[in-house]
């Protein structure tokens, strides 16, 4: 029955995109410095941002053609190739490079921002309190900052009225944009989320895809 859950939300996700394009999963990107195509782990992603200060260009925000039915100012997240897409107008879309849910935690389906806050408190989860004790330290609420896992700002996702305890925030480690990391959060650069932030309006229809999802929402 599980298994049927899954394969029916992957089909009503994919119906209610209409025309936007998916992709296979990206596991290296192209670094115009070094004319090479760069291996993208945890271990050489971060010395590929000690060495440049920068992620690689690929995942750095840029308006692209992009082909869907949805309206201007819809959020559309590729899990697979850790890019996220906001809808413009004239079949073109600002992308920006993101981290996601690692194995076992990425996840698919449809939802809202349901509020979005700046340099938010991050209160840990029961279920990652479970999973590491060390978090039990900030139980009560770690507050904004620059080593708050949260970033500069955050977009609640909700499902319907209800909170999904997803976010798409930003991140002290900027280095690890590009991999499969969290626990299900969509991470961004914390200049980027401002930027998207600055961009993105309350009620947003935002459409996760992920091949593999462990998990559909919305759906």
């Amino acid at each position: 029955m599980a298994g049927r859950r899954l394969v029916l939300g992957a089909a009503l996700v994919m119906t209610a995109i209409g025309a936007t394009l998916v992709y296979a999963a990206q596991t290296q990107v192209f670094d115009p410095q070094t004319h090479k195509w760069v291996d993208y782990d945890k271990k050489k992603a971060r010395k590929y941002y000690a060495a440049h200060k920068e992620v690689p260009e690929a995942f750095r925000p840029q308006m692209v053609k992009f082909r869907t039915a949805e309206v201007p100012g819809t959020i559309i997240i590729d899990g697979n190739k850790h890019f996220l897409y906001l809808v413009q107008s004239g079949q073109q879309a600002m992308r920006y490079g993101i981290g996601v849910g690692r194995e076992g935690f990425g996840w698919a389906g449809i939802v809202r921002v349901g509020r979005m806050a700046e340099w938010p408190t991050w209160t840990p989860p029961a279920e990652m309190v479970a999973r590491d004790p060390n978090a039990l330290k900030h139980a009560a609420g770690m507050p904004g900052g620059p080593d708050n896992p949260l970033g500069a700002r955050a977009l609640y996702l909700y499902e319907g009225d209800q909170d999904t305890i997803y976010r798409i925030h930003g991140t002290p480690e900027p280095w690890t944009i590009g991999l499969d990391v969290s626990s299900g959060c969509i991470r961004m650069r914390n200049d980027d989320i401002t930027d998207l932030a600055s961009r993105v309006k309350v009620g947003a229809k935002v459409i996760v895809l992920m091949q593999g999802a462990a998990l559909y929402k919305g759906v």
